[in-house]
């Protein structure tokens, strides 16, 4: 990201002028307060690339990586390779990100699957209503379909 000079711009029929900060990010001039967002969406793509990467690893429970994982800690790991930090269980996870609505997900975003008010599993929202996630024992790292309606959205901020 690379700030812009200050710039000059006109609030309303007053004539007064104020600063305002531009910003590039990924030769896309952001506003301000679309910045954290822009950011948001590289690093939730990122991490998806980097849970695609782990495709077939192991399910292991309590995991972190590199080589075997349980769902939080696939979430983690993969988050934690582009810079971002995240709490331990799919619960905690739930509690750290920015809660969206289904029709603001996007690629990259966490998946969090619950009963009740009870988070039981998280995924990497992979597009198409597939997820990246660690199943559960006997399983590896694979891409499934979404196979619950009771799942609530979350980004990385």
């Amino acid at each position: 990201m690379t700030a812009l000079n200050h710039v000059p711009s006109l609030l309303g029929r007053t004539g007064a002028v104020s600063a305002l900060t531009l910003a590039v990010v990924g030769g896309t001039v952001m506003a301000p307060g679309l910045t954290s967002e822009a950011e948001a969406a590289t690093h939730g793509t990122k991490a998806l690339k980097i849970a695609a990467s782990k495709k077939g690893s192991p399910y292991s429970y309590g995991a972190v990586g590199p080589h075997r994982f349980d769902c939080s800690g696939l979430t983690l790991y993969s988050y934690k390779r582009t810079g971002k930090k995240l709490p331990r269980t799919a619960a905690a996870q739930y509690n750290k990100t920015r809660h969206i609505a289904k029709s603001q997900r996007a690629r990259g975003d966490l998946v969090f699957f619950h009963s009740g008010r009870n988070v039981y599993h998280v995924g990497i929202y992979a597009g198409d209503g597939r997820i990246w996630h660690a199943p559960k024992r006997g399983t590896v790292v694979r891409k499934d379909k979404i196979w619950s309606k009771s799942v609530w959205y979350g980004r990385v901020r």
